[in-house]
C-alpha cells in the first residue's frame, strides 16, 4: 500500500467515527483527522494508535449514557480502524 493511500484510508474511517460522535464530542476526531490529511506519512502510525484511542472513549461514554446504538456504530467503526492498522502495518497484530 502506498503512504498516500493509507493516509486517505485513515482520513475516510476518522471522518466516519466523526459522523457517529456524539455533540460536542467529534472535536478531537476532526482535529486528528485534519493532522492525518496535512501530514507527513511518518506520523500513521502514532494516528492511528489515537484514532483507536478516540473511539474507545466514544464507546465508553456511549455506554455510560445507555446509548446502545451509538456504541454499536462506534464499536463497528473501532473495529474497522483496528483492522485497517493491523493490515497497513500502522498497529500491531495483536
Amino acid at each position: 500500500m502506498t503512504r498516500q493511500y493509507l493516509i486517505g484510508e485513515l482520513s475516510v474511517r476518522l471522518e466516519q467515527l466523526e459522523s457517529v460522535a456524539a455533540d460536542g464530542e467529534a472535536g478531537d476526531v476532526a482535529r486528528l483527522r485534519q493532522e492525518v490529511e496535512n501530514g507527513g506519512t511518518h506520523g500513521l502510525g502514532p494516528a492511528a494508535v489515537e484514532a483507536i484511542e478516540l473511539a474507545d472513549a466514544l464507546c465508553w461514554r456511549s455506554l455510560a449514557r445507555g446509548d446502545v446504538a451509538a456504541f454499536c456504530r462506534q464499536a463497528g467503526i473501532s473495529a474497522e480502524l483496528r483492522l485497517f492498522g493491523v493490515c497497513g502495518r500502522l498497529l500491531p497484530d495483536g
